[in-house]
C-alpha cells in the first residue's frame, strides 16, 4: 500500500508531501489542475519514462519518493532478488537530473541503487495504473491474450514458460535442418572447391604467420653479404686491431696505463680509471663479436634463390585468396573444418529431421496443454466478468473469450479475441468494434475488478476511468470502486460527484499563481472567493504540505503548458523579465466534510449554488448509506 508520496520540482509541482490511507481515495479539481501530474509522478518513481519537460523550469533536478507498507509478498520479492529486506517500509526514490545535452535518472530502493529491470519487477507487485488511454488497448488481441493469461495465474504462467522453451528448441532444430539442407544443395561443388583450396594451402606448408617478415630479413642479409663482410672487417679494425695502430682498444689501453700511474698520486682518479677500464672491456668484446659475425657471413646464391622463391609463393597465395598470411593460415583451418562437415561429420539430414519432428511434437503438446488451461480460465473469466458488469448498468451483456487455432509459437497456438454484445438480441462482435467509450470504461473497470481477486498488487490507480458516463452508470462505477477499495488501496482521479462522494479520503488539486504577496494566489473555488474563505482557516483531516514561494522562486520563469515545443536545453533557463515574476504551482489539500460538500457542489453544478449544495448533501447522505451497507456485507476474496 502506498503510504506517502514526496514530489520536488516535478512539472508544475515545486514541493508536495502527501500521506495516504487505505480504501478509496479520490483526487478532484478543475481540468488541467494537475491531478494527472501526481499520477505521472507515481508512474515515474516506479520506472516510468521521463523527459526534460518533467523537471520544473528553472531547476536542474527533480526528486520523487514513494513509501509503501511492507507486505509478505514484498518480503518474498526481496529474498528472491537477493536484496536486503527492509524492516518496515519500502521506499522508492528517483532522481531526474538535467545536463546540457540529455536527461539522466537514478533509482534507489531503501537507499540502494537498483536496475531498471529490478524496479519493473517490483512495480508489478506495488501499483497498477489504469488510464483513459488503456481503453484503446482493450481491442488489441495481444493485450487480450495477456489479460487472459494473467487471470489464469501461476499455472498458465508456468505453462507459457514451457511453451517458450519448447518453441526455442524447435526453432533451433529447424535452423540446423535448414542450414544442412541448404549446404547439401551445393555440397558437391563446394566440396571440390574446398578440396582444391586445401591441397594448395597444405602443399604451401603454412605454419608461421610472420614467415614473410623473416624471409624478407634473410633476403636482405644474403643480398648484401659482401658489403656486410667488408663493413664488419672495418669495424673490427677500428675497435680492436688496426694496421696503423690507431684502434680504439689500443688508445683506451694507453689511457688506462696513464690513469694507473696517476692513481698512485691521487686516489680521486679511481672513478675515471674504472670508467675507462670498463669501456676498454666493452670495446674488446664488441671487436671480437664483430669479427665472429664477419667470419660467419658468406655469399650463398642458392639459399638466396630459395628465399626469393618462397617469398613469391607466399605473396602469390595471398593475392589469390585476398588475404594476409595470418588470415590465410586461419582460412586453411576453416577449410579443413568445412571439409569435415561436408564429408559427413556431424548429424545427417535424417537425424536432423528426426530431431526437428521430436521438438515440434513437444511444442504441439505444450501448446495443447496451454490451450486447455486457457479454455478453463476463459470460462471462469467470462462468468466473473459478466457478474462484474451487471451492476454497472449492463444487466444483459454478453461476453465470450474466443479461442481459435493458430500456428504454434512462443505464446501458444491460440488466436484470442474478446467478443462482446452490450444489447439484447445483438450478435457477439469484437470488443473494439462494438463497445462505446462508456462501455469500454466499464469493461476495463470490471476487468480490473476480476484481476483484483487474483492479483497481488496492493494499490490500484484509476485516471478518470469514469469518463464518458453519467447518471445511474456513474453511480454503479462509484460503487464498484468502493468495493475494490475494500480489497485494495484505490486512488482515483475523477470529475464525477457520485464517485467522489463515496471516497474514504477526498483530496482537491488546484493550480495557484504565487508571487511577492499572498494576495497573488488564486482562490481554489469560486464559492471560496464568494464567501471569503481562506485555505489557512481550514482544518483538514489528512496531511499535505506544499512549499511556500521563496525569493529566488519569485524571480524564476513561469513553467506552463507552452513548454511542449521548446528546446530541452532552454526549458529550465530562468527568465528575469518583470512580466514573469510569478510562478504557477500545483497544490493538493485533504478536504473536511464541509469542504467536501463545497467541492461536490462545484462538481455537480446547478441552477444556483444552493441547489448544488443541496445535491451535494444528498450525495453524501446516500454515500453514507451505501458505505454502511458495504461494511455489513464485506466482499469475500475469491481465488
Amino acid at each position: 500500500m502506498l503510504t506517502a508520496l514526496r514530489i520536488e520540482n516535478f512539472a508544475l509541482i515545486d514541493s508536495l508531501d502527501i500521506s495516504l490511507q487505505a480504501g478509496l481515495t479520490v483526487l478532484t479539481g478543475e481540468t488541467g489542475a494537475g491531478k494527472s501530474i501526481i499520477l505521472d509522478a507515481i508512474d515515474a518513481v516506479l520506472g516510468g519514462k521521463v523527459n526534460a519537460r518533467l523537471v520544473r523550469s528553472g531547476r536542474d533536478k527533480a526528486v520523487l519518493e514513494a513509501q509503501f507498507a511492507l507486505s509478505t509478498g514484498l518480503r518474498d520479492w526481496f529474498q528472491q532478488q537477493d536484496l536486503p529486506t527492509p524492516e518496515q517500509d519500502v521506499i522508492c526514490r528517483r532522481e531526474i537530473t538535467l545536463n546540457k545535452t540529455s536527461v539522466r535518472s537514478r533509482s534507489f530502493l531503501n537507499g540502494q541503487a537498483v536496475t531498471k529491470a529490478e524496479l519493473e519487477s517490483l512495480r508489478q507487485r506495488l501499483v497498477e495504473i489504469t488510464a483513459q488511454g488503456q481503453t484503446v488497448q482493450i481491442g488489441s488481441n495481444d493485450r487480450q491474450r495477456e489479460w487472459l493469461d494473467g487471470f489464469g495465474g501461476e499455472a498458465i504462467a508456468q505453462q507459457r514458460q514451457r511453451v517458450i522453451q519448447a518453441h526455442e528448441g524447435a526453432t533451433q532444430a529447424k535452423r540446423r535442418l535448414e542450414a544442412r539442407r541448404k549446404a547439401d544443395q551445393d555440397r558437391q561443388d563446394r566440396l571440390e572447391l574446398l578440396q582444391l583450396h586445401q591441397q594448395e594451402l597444405t602443399q604451401a606448408t603454412l605454419d608461421d604467420p610472420a614467415e614473410l617478415d623473416h624471409l624478407h630479413q634473410e633476403q636482405q642479409r644474403l643480398t648484401h653479404s659482401v658489403d656486410l663482410q667488408q663493413n664488419s672487417y672495418q669495424t673490427y679494425q677500428i675497435l680492436y686491431e688496426s694496421d696503423a695502430g690507431g684502434a680504439c682498444a689500443d688508445l683506451l689501453g694507453k689511457a688506462e696505463g696513464i690513469l694507473i700511474d696517476m692513481e698512485r698520486y691521487d686516489p680521486a682518479i679511481t672513478p675515471i680509471l674504472t670508467l675507462v677500464s670498463e669501456a676498454l672491456t666493452q670495446v674488446e668484446e664488441a671487436g671480437r663479436a664483430i669479427n665472429v659475425y664477419g667470419a660467419s657471413l658468406e655469399a650463398d646464391p642458392q639459399r638466396l634463390g630459395e628465399v626469393e622463391d618462397r617469398i613469391r609463393q607466399l605473396k602469390g597465395l595471398c593475392r589469390r585468396f585476398h588475404r594476409t598470411l595470418p588470415e590465410l593460415i586461419a582460412y586453411r583451418d576453416e577449410v579443413n573444418q568445412a571439409l569435415g562437415e561436408l564429408s559427413g561429420e556431424g548429424q545427417s539430414i535424417e537425424e536432423l529431421e528426426a530431431d526437428y519432428r521430436k521438438r515440434q511434437e513437444a511444442l504441439t503438446k505444450a501448446c495443447a496443454k496451454l490451450t486447455d488451461l486457457r479454455q478453463n480460465t476463459a470460462q471462469t473469466l467470462e462468468a466473473q466478468l459478466i457478474a462484474e458488469l451487471k451492476p454497472l448498468a449492463m444487466e444483459r451483456v454478453q461476453f465470450r473469450v474466443d479461442l481459435q487455432p493458430a500456428a504454434p509459437g512462443p505464446t501458444g497456438a491460440d488466436a484470442i479475441q474478446f467478443l462482446f454484445s452490450p444489447n439484447p438480441g445483438e450478435p457477439l462482435q469484437p470488443l473494439a468494434e462494438t463497445a462505446s467509450g462508456g462501455e469500454m470504461s466499464r469493461f476495463l473497470l470490471a476487468l480490473k475488478a476480476c484481476f483484483s481477486l487474483v492479483d497481488a498488487v496492493d494499490t490500484l490507480i484509476f485516471d478518470e476511468i469514469d469518463v464518458g458516463v453519467s447518471g445511474r452508470v456513474a453511480q454503479a462505477i462509484a460503487e464498484k470502486l468502493l468495493q475494490l477499495g475494500q480489497r485494495h488501496q484505490v486512488l482515483c482521479v475523477t470529475h464525477q460527484p457520485m464517485v467522489a462522494a463515496l471516497a474514504d479520503d477526498h483530496w482537491r488539486v488546484n493550480k495557484q499563481v504565487i508571487g511577492e504577496t499572498a494576495s497573488d494566489a488564486i482562490p481554489e473555488t469560486a464559492s471560496e472567493a464568494k464567501n471569503g474563505k481562506s485555505r489557512k482557516s481550514r482544518q483538514p483531516k489528512g496531511k499535505a504540505k506544499g512549499s511556500a514561494a521563496t525569493k529566488s522562486q519569485e524571480h524564476d520563469a513561469i513553467s506552463t503548458q507552452n513548454q511542449s515545443n521548446m528546446d530541452p536545453k532552454a526549458i529550465n533557463q530562468d527568465v528575469t523579465s518583470d512580466e514573469t515574476s510569478v510562478r504557477t504551482v500545483v497544490r493538493i489539500s485533504p478536504l473536511s466534510l464541509d469542504q467536501r460538500r463545497e467541492e461536490l457542489a462545484q462538481l455537480a453544478g446547478g441552477a444556483t449554488h444552493q441547489d448544488a449544495l443541496s445535491f451535494a448533501e444528498a450525495l453524501l447522505s446516500q454515500a453514507a448509506q451505501i458505505r454502511a451497507k458495504a461494511s455489513r456485507n464485506p466482499i469475500q476474496d475469491k481465488v
